[in-house]
């Protein structure tokens, strides 16, 4: 995955902001982080908890990995290059749909046929 392709995965959500906070590009929705870029062809994905984060390491070792402070924020990082884009639109969507307004959910949810 490109960095490109992460950018219109994140910014596809509605709603859907990119900044710069923390010395890093940062995606947020409802005023709440969505994901991160990192540098380095690396991202950090938000609201993942530790059981899951776990999970994700084990299964794919050469693409996810956390330090304490990430599973403590639970966050996971994943290099870009070995992410599977099905693995991060699951991500993505579950996490939009924890941070969005209900109604925002509600009507993608509608327009998706879900």
């Amino acid at each position: 995955m490109t960095e490109a392709e992460f950018r219109a995965a994140c910014d596809a959500f509605p709603g859907a902001e990119e900044g710069f906070n923390m010395s890093s590009v940062v995606f947020k929705v409802n005023g709440k982080v969505l994901a991160r870029l990192l540098g380095d062809s690396e991202v950090m994905l938000t609201g993942i908890g530790p059981d899951e984060i776990d999970h994700l390491i084990e299964q794919d070792p050469a693409t996810f990995h956390a330090t304490q402070h990430f599973r403590d924020a639970k966050c996971i990082a994943a290099r870009l290059a070995s992410l599977d884009p099905s693995v991060l639109q699951t991500l993505l969507e579950r996490r939009f749909q924890d941070v969005a307004k209900k109604s925002v959910v509600k009507a993608w949810d509608a327009e998706r046929g879900a």
